[in-house]
């Protein structure tokens, strides 16, 4: 075996039909050099893409599970949500701290990255590239108040709470920065104001029409979907909202996020299991959308000879996953970090 090749062997999910072949797979300076078809062995490990959470909000870290009351603008809408009063006050050592404590739990659970709106300006987006120094789940960050200048894009947080949103995106898109929009998250009058600006990701569209999660997949926007976050701060309590089964009619590109760690664990197998559960859609698409928001990054998202090495070996052994009929219907309901064995990404 040559310096610096690894030989990983399982049963795989390979491509972005996910798959499953028993295979050794070859990663020689970071990359998939080869993926060689083997005969199958009882009990072998399984290997799986890389997660990449599309929606964080890291800082808000500080106030995990601070019991709190009220509407959707009174908790987190900028500036003067609560979320945003507790940062304000947060000092920026302890900022850090909770980030960097974040960002290794997703680690341990197997996202090699995450996109995430990043509070508190130009010194917010030194927060989180502190926090994240070392850490193999790397943050795609998305600057507000000035950040968006010292970040790879610009996080808005709806259409109707920026003044001078033209300039501000102008501005952004000439330094080459990505741009995304929070968007219907409330109701469905904000989405069609944010898609003017066509934007690198829209989040939520928790109340979207059919005719904007048309426009979204002509245009080919990526949403990112929040599923337990909508029902926790109550913009939903339907199985049709957010609209997921129209948005795979529609042909739409969907992500998974988390949104606010104030209220939500940054765990996209609770995420994914939740959306499988409530949402009744097929469990390939929601593993495909678990690990495809790093498209963010230019970065492909499946084990595929010649791209970045980023996958997951998991131990079914351990837990009753051996039983398993149905290998990613398993890994979207019933899979966790607790079954993660050895984690390839970013290396």
């Amino acid at each position: 075996m040559p310096s610096g090749e690894r030989v990983v062997e399982g049963r795989a999910l390979i491509g972005e039909m996910l798959e499953e072949r028993e295979v050794a797979i070859v990663v020689r300076g970071g990359r998939i050099h080869r993926i060689e078809d083997r005969a199958p062995r009882p009990g072998a490990p399984w290997i799986c893409p890389a997660l990449f959470n599309a929606h964080t909000h890291l800082g808000d870290s500080v106030a995990m599970d601070l019991r709190a009351e009220g509407s959707l603008e009174s908790l987190v809408t900028p500036p003067y949500g609560l979320k945003h009063q507790i940062l304000e006050k947060t000092p920026p050592g302890e900022l850090i701290r909770a980030m960097r404590a974040t960002l290794e739990f997703m680690q341990e659970a197997g996202t090699a990255g995450c996109a995430d709106f990043r509070e508190g300006g130009p010194a917010g987006v030194q927060a989180l590239r502190s926090a994240a120094e070392g850490i193999s789940c790397v943050p795609v960050i998305f600057g507000r108040e000035g950040g968006e200048a010292y970040a790879d894009g610009l996080g808005i947080s709806s259409a109707r709470d920026i003044h001078g949103l033209e300039q501000i995106v102008r501005r952004s898109r000439e330094m080459k920065r990505l741009i995304a929009f929070h968007a219907g998250e409330r109701d469905r009058f904000d989405i069609d104001s944010a898609l003017d600006y066509a934007p690198d990701l829209i989040v939520h569209c928790t109340h979207a029409t059919s005719r904007q999660l048309r426009r979204c997949a002509e245009e080919e926007i990526p949403i990112a979907v929040c599923a337990r976050s909508n029902w926790t701060l109550g913009v939903t309590d339907s199985p049709g909202k957010p609209p997921l089964k129209k948005m795979i009619e529609a042909g739409c590109r969907i992500v998974l996020g988390t949104d606010n760690c104030m209220f939500v664990q940054p765990d996209l197998w609770r995420e994914m299991s939740f959306i499988a559960t409530v949402y009744q859609i097929p469990p390939a698409l929601i593993f495909r959308a678990a690990v495809e928001g790093s498209c963010l990054t230019k970065t492909p998202p499946f084990i595929t000879e010649g791209c970045p090495a980023r996958f997951l070996v998991i131990h079914p052994g351990d837990s009753n996953l051996w039983l398993s009929h149905d290998m990613v219907t398993t890994l979207v309901k019933r899979a966790g970090r607790k079954n993660i064995v050895t984690k390839v990404f970013n290396c």
